[in-house]
């Protein structure tokens, strides 16, 4: 395990005031500061498409997943990789530990903030950066504790990678070009790799193809699974509603997943009209976004504030204790 630098230890303090304050308040993430003015801010709502364009699938990977995450896509991008959370849930040889160490049970919204923050600081501002290498460094603190397959940390990276990528094909206010959908796979692989994954496909179809498989040979339904999968949906059901009625609302987060992902998590299907009330719905803001004026401001989560910590956080300190 890497040794933090003095120059790391110092760079993972966030202090108070850039915490919860806007990002114009503030230094910009590192990503950030690479683009264009006239990007981060267009006129065009099809400007930021046409520059990204411009840019390398590969050598600008982090770039391009910056401009996709905060500021083309933002809510796609975290309501996806909530479902990508979710999806893990369904690898039933998996779960046994989750449940155990009761994180993701009785502190949930915890977990959720530590892995919401951890990896926005890695998006917005690169694997390279000393901020992103701390944590780095942090991700693999947390997981080194525990003997964890290599077969499931890969699948779990896949998840981050095609999850967003299908949300897009069919809820998103445009469709990612092939440029994006290759960079969003590259940064993942950087990540994996420093990640000490093993084994990464160098081919995004090969990738794919790994992400299937792995699904049809584990996806089996275990209570384990249930458990884990009820108290992330309550999580989100409770960020709106009151606990009376996250049982009639819990149908509507039900309408977005899949029948395998269904039947691995124990969960009911939506009734048909609610499916398809959901989905309308879905395909009606697409329509009313791309209408709409551009975003002029990155969505930075790192510049949000997080129920888990009011008053700011620590990299060094995200994610459990012990």
């Amino acid at each position: 395990m890497m040794t933090p630098t003095r120059e790391d230890t110092e760079l993972s303090k966030v202090h108070v005031a850039d915490r919860v304050a806007e990002p114009s308040l503030g230094a910009p993430p590192a990503l950030q500061a690479l683009i264009p003015p006239e990007i981060l801010a267009p006129r065009d709502r099809f400007a930021r498409a046409r520059y990204i364009a411009t840019l390398d699938p590969e050598q600008d990977c982090e770039q391009i997943g910056f401009l996709l995450a905060s500021c083309e896509f933002p809510w796609d991008t975290t309501r996806s990789l909530e479902l990508a959370l979710l999806r893990t849930y369904g690898v039933a040889k998996g779960t046994p530990l989750l449940v155990e160490t009761g994180e993701l049970i009785r502190r949930t919204q915890k977990r959720y903030d530590d892995t919401a923050l951890i990896l926005a600081e890695i998006q917005e501002n690169g694997v390279s950066h000393p901020r992103g290498r701390a944590a780095l460094r942090r991700m693999n603190q947390q997981h080194g504790r525990y003997a964890i397959p290599q077969d499931e940390y890969l699948y779990t990276l896949t998840t981050f990678v095609f999850e967003p990528i299908r949300w897009n094909a069919r809820f998103g206010w445009r469709r990612m070009t092939e440029g994006e959908r290759l960079a969003i796979f590259h940064v993942w692989r950087r990540i994996g790799a420093r990640m000490g994954i093993r084994g990464i496909p160098e081919d995004y179809t090969e990738l794919e193809r790994f992400n299937l498989e792995f699904e049809r040979a584990h996806f089996r339904y275990s209570e384990h699974n249930h458990a884990l999968a009820v108290a992330t949906r309550n999580l989100m059901l409770g960020w709106l509603l009151p606990p009376v009625l996250w049982p009639a609302a819990a149908p509507l987060i039900h309408a977005m997943l899949d029948e395998p992902m269904l039947r691995a998590l124990g969960l009911d299907p939506a009734p048909r009209p609610i499916r398809a009330l959901v989905l309308r719905g879905m395909q009606l803001r697409a329509a009313v976004l791309r209408r709409l004026p551009p975003r002029r401001r990155p969505r930075l989560v790192t510049r949000q504030p997080h129920p888990s910590y009011p008053n700011g956080y620590r990299i060094e300190e995200l994610g459990a204790d012990r």
